[in-house]
């Protein structure tokens, strides 16, 4: 089925894949448009491509109507109320206080503000001056220097640096505020691989994450990057990293999806060959996620995370059945890896999407036959 990374490709350069796959007993193959045989995603109730939510990996409508009301009224106080009543150390509070700190972000790239004007993300700058105190405001203060610093400027530069030491400044700032509280510490993983800090530096810090919150998927996610080959550390140390943390998982934690995330991290330039998808490591790595997705508490935020892992590995070694019991859970959102490493999230989400109808379809699935 090589067939299928030659129409992924064509995709990607600006074909349209959608109305020309065709199940047949010799595999996937152009129809015409409009064709009767032709693989429709929306045959499955999926959602258009135009529609897909790239901000957040899954759902959650209380932080989308907070997020409304602060940036329709630059009001940060319904920002605050729902961080204050989001539980101290969980997935949720550390999604949130990303989402928080990414709006304020973007609005100040897309309004810097001038004679005439006011900065985006006032808001923010206002809710730090007026409640000081509030350990909230201090985490979203914190993570949007560091969204800052890596959105506008270069690792290794001297205004890379200004910025991310008064990220680090501001986590101190915001640890304070809250003790016990693990988030200020997972913002300055950021900080930590940003800045360079030594091994023994890095796991202090980890240390006090792993006293406050041991088993927070975000945290390892966020401190996995530090241990990358493309950082500071290797292949070897990423992956012993995840596979620690799997080791340890207790029953019900996604962590035991974590070497999956090493494995997208460390991928051979030259992706599209089959067989490093059919590999022992990456069909261990991809047996460990389904494990842990099985297993996941219902409701935890991170689900939606190794879902969309899922989706890029099972329909790479061409496991279409597998992908779309995956989709069918998540479609509708695509602020996730590895969607949001790419110029146009909701794009590359279709594409994978319509390959897994196509095969699916091609090997004898129907939306009748999918499992919900």
């Amino acid at each position: 089925m090589e067939i299928l990374w030659v129409l992924m490709a064509l995709v990607m350069l600006g074909f349209v894949v959608l109305p020309f796959m065709r199940r047949r007993s010799a595999g996937i193959q152009q129809v015409a448009p409009g064709d009767p045989d032709a693989a429709d995603p929306a045959n499955y109730g999926f959602v258009r491509q135009e529609a897909l939510d790239i901000r957040m990996p899954g759902p959650d409508q209380d932080l989308l109507d907070v997020l409304d009301v602060v940036q329709r009224t630059q009001d940060y106080r319904a920002a605050a109320q729902l961080l204050a009543g989001t539980e101290r150390d969980g997935e949720r509070r550390w999604q949130r206080v990303q989402a928080f700190a990414g709006a304020a972000s973007l609005e100040l790239q897309q309004r810097p503000g001038g004679v005439s004007e006011s900065p985006g993300g006032q808001w923010l700058r206002v809710w730090r001056t007026e409640a000081p105190k509030d350990a909230g405001g201090a985490a979203v203060h914190a993570e949007f220097l560091v969204q800052q610093a890596w959105r506008t400027s270069t690792p290794g530069t001297d205004e890379f640096r200004i910025i991310m030491e008064e990220a680090k400044a501001a986590c101190g700032d915001a640890a304070l505020l809250s003790p016990g509280d693990p988030i200020p510490y997972i913002v300055e993983l950021s900080v930590a691989r940003g800045l360079a800090y030594s091994r023994p530096e890095f796991e202090q810090l980890w240390l006090k994450i792993l006293d406050r919150a041991p088993e927070h998927m975000g945290a390892h996610l966020a401190a996995l990057h530090y241990w990358c080959e493309k950082w500071h550390g290797s292949r070897a140390l990423a992956m012993s990293f995840a596979e620690a943390a799997a080791a340890r998982a207790p029953q019900g934690s996604l962590l035991a999806a974590m070497p999956l995330f090493a494995v997208f991290e460390h991928m051979p330039e030259v992706n599209l060959v089959s067989g490093f998808y059919q590999s022992e490591v990456v069909a261990k790595s991809i047996h460990g996620a389904l494990y842990a997705v099985h297993a996941a508490r219902p409701g935890d935020p991170m689900l939606a995370h190794v879902r969309h892992l899922l989706i890029f590995f099972l329909v790479r070694s061409e496991r279409w059945a597998e992908a779309m019991n995956q989709l069918v859970h998540v479609d509708g959102h695509v602020g996730a890896l590895p969607w949001t490493l790419t110029a146009d999230p909701a794009a590359e989400f279709a594409v994978y999407r319509a390959l897994a109808v196509a095969g699916y379809e091609a090997n004898g699935g129907s939306p009748a036959t999918l499992l919900r």
